[in-house]
């Protein structure tokens, strides 16, 4: 068996994405490294991350770049804004009246950033009562860098879908009780939640997990904490 990574491998992994000018980290795994740069959110799950690759887990740069190397590795990658966060739009960047704001109880200033309609935006600038609005994402047009750990390839198909549960769904892992019986090749996952899922979204979970970990049967369902 080669250790070799590619398309549809589950690969567990450490990183850290900054960009250079100025070195900024907006993106890590590590929690130390996310206090120490000031990005620390007691909401993300922090520690190495199994990803299934090719299945856009992570930025498609990193994504496929991760094709290729070899397990228990450690490199440096560039991301161009294609791969990344995109290139900066002209027609996503808007006039608005100010008003709109300040009927909200927000007093707009460059370099806040709001939510709109669900959209995180940043204020550019204030001006006769009208507010210039990016709604390009943050880093859009960024050349983006990251140090990558590939920690080991995952054959264990009950670590692979306990991962790729934990990242669809963003839940932690110690929330999901699964059991793979070999012979019947089939695989049942009891989450442990009190967030009302829909059964669609089991059920497409479901089928894709079967699609991706390769088991013929695949049931899963919610139990509450």
């Amino acid at each position: 068996m080669t250790n070799t990574i590619k398309k549809g491998d589950f690969v567990e992994l450490e990183y850290t994405g900054a960009i250079k000018d100025p070195e900024l980290v907006f993106d890590t795994t590590s929690e130390s490294v996310a206090k120490k740069n000031n990005i620390f959110d007691p909401k993300t799950i922090y520690g190495p991350v199994i990803v299934c690759v090719g299945e856009k887990q992570v930025l498609a740069g990193m994504d496929a770049q991760l094709e290729g190397k070899g397990s228990d590795v450690e490199f440096p990658i560039k991301i161009a804004p294609e791969g990344g966060f995109g290139k900066k739009e002209s027609k996503l960047i808007q006039l608005i009246p100010t008003n709109k704001f300040t009927k909200e109880g927000i007093r707009p200033a460059p370099g806040l950033q709001v939510n709109i309609d669900g959209t995180i935006a940043t204020i550019k600038n204030v001006s006769g009562g009208r507010t210039l609005v990016d709604f390009n994402h943050p880093l859009a047009g960024q050349d983006l860098y990251y140090k990558i750990k590939v920690i080991r390839k995952v054959e264990d198909k009950v670590e692979q879908i306990n991962a790729f549960i934990s990242i669809s769904l963003n839940i932690k892992a110690e929330l999901l009780t699964t059991t793979y019986d070999k012979e019947k090749d089939e695989a049942k996952v009891i989450m442990k939640t009190d967030a009302e899922v829909p059964k669609e979204v089991f059920d497409q979970l479901s089928e894709k997990i079967k699609e991706v970990v390769k088991v013929k049967n695949l049931e899963v369902t919610a139990q509450n904490k």
